[in-house]
């Protein structure tokens, strides 16, 4: 219960953080924060959250994260459920909260920040473009994280390091798919967009999952050389 609530606490703060910052502060008037600053606030929030609950729970919050290290042979597969369930319920509790806090103006919440691809990927990229771009992100995001946290790697940088790499990840991919590496962030925005972002959901959910496991896969054999 402690590592799940951990990891819900975790996820809401990583979707309230990011996705609140593209969906309040991106395009605020004169002084908005633009891509790179949504892409920071991501960052941050893992970071952050490594760095105050990782101990507890690891700090995955994001469902790919979590079959990717059971597929890395770093966590049980009792735990995958309880990880993935809390991730999920502390998205949507996240998105709930800023979806109260961004229609308090009497504004409409328009794409939410919600993942898409053709007509609703921010530069109109298509499918093809959105399974590249999400496959290969969060593979080399849930690499990252195995020799991050691999216990030959240096102490005390991981929570800086993958931080900073989803930061890197969001300013290469925000512009073709809203970047999502993480299907609890995607569940939780298209929630409450409806319609084509649940339509879209299956690659944000399916595509991450795949490229964390490949990844996972590929860092065993690494380690084994």
């Amino acid at each position: 219960m402690k590592k799940a609530l951990a990891e819900f606490l975790g996820t809401f703060w990583l979707v309230l953080g990011g996705c609140g910052s593209a969906v309040l502060a991106a395009v605020f008037p004169e002084v908005g924060i633009g891509l790179v600053g949504v892409s920071f606030a991501f960052g941050l929030t893992v970071l952050t959250i490594a760095y105050s609950l990782g101990h507890i729970s690891g700090a995955h919050l994001n469902p790919a994260v979590t079959i990717g290290l059971w597929a890395g042979g770093r966590i049980s597969s009792k735990d995958i459920l309880p990880y993935v369930i809390a991730q999920v319920f502390g998205a949507i509790t996240a998105a709930a909260v800023l979806y109260i806090i961004a229609t308090g103006n009497g504004n409409v919440i328009n794409s939410f920040a919600a993942n898409g691809y053709g007509e609703h990927s921010p530069g109109g990229y298509n499918m093809i473009s959105a399974i590249v771009t999400e496959f290969v992100m969060t593979f080399m995001f849930l690499l990252i994280i195995m020799g991050a946290t691999d216990e030959k790697a240096p102490g005390g940088f991981a929570g800086l390091t993958i931080g900073l790499a989803l930061t890197l990840i969001h300013l290469v991919s925000i512009p073709v798919t809203n970047t999502s590496v993480n299907p609890a962030r995607s569940i939780s925005q298209a929630v409450f967009v409806g319609g084509w972002a649940l339509a879209q959901l299956w690659l944000f959910i399916i595509i991450p999952v795949a490229g964390a496991v490949a990844a996972a896969v590929l860092y065993r054999l690494l380690r084994k050389v």
